[in-house]
């Protein structure tokens, strides 16, 4: 069965015609949604800029906030952690 579904998403008062997989549709939706709530407000805001202007300007916040989260939840630390303890308990079973 296919799970690829059709869509269509306003960002920016433009339609993009997308494929994407069902499970994605709400996702992809709420992700339009948020942009052209940012675009509308740096509109509101800034009355002579171009929509291209507002939509980088979105873009780059958005994007700021993912690598927020992503250094937020940066696990390589502790994976190096865990390395250095399986290689001493290695050490240490191989001394038995």
């Amino acid at each position: 069965m296919d799970d690829k579904l059709s869509i269509k998403v306003n960002v920016a008062d433009r339609y993009y015609p997308l494929k994407i997989e069902r499970r994605d549709e709400e996702k992809i939706r709420k992700a339009a949604r948020l942009i052209n709530e940012k675009v509308l407000q740096y509109k509101q805001r800034y009355v002579d800029k171009d929509v291209q202007d507002f939509l980088a300007m979105a873009a780059l916040q958005f994007v700021t906030r993912v690598i927020e989260m992503e250094n937020k939840f940066d696990i390589s630390p502790l994976e190096q952690q865990l390395q250095d303890l399986n290689e001493e308990l290695e050490a240490y079973l191989n001394k038995e």
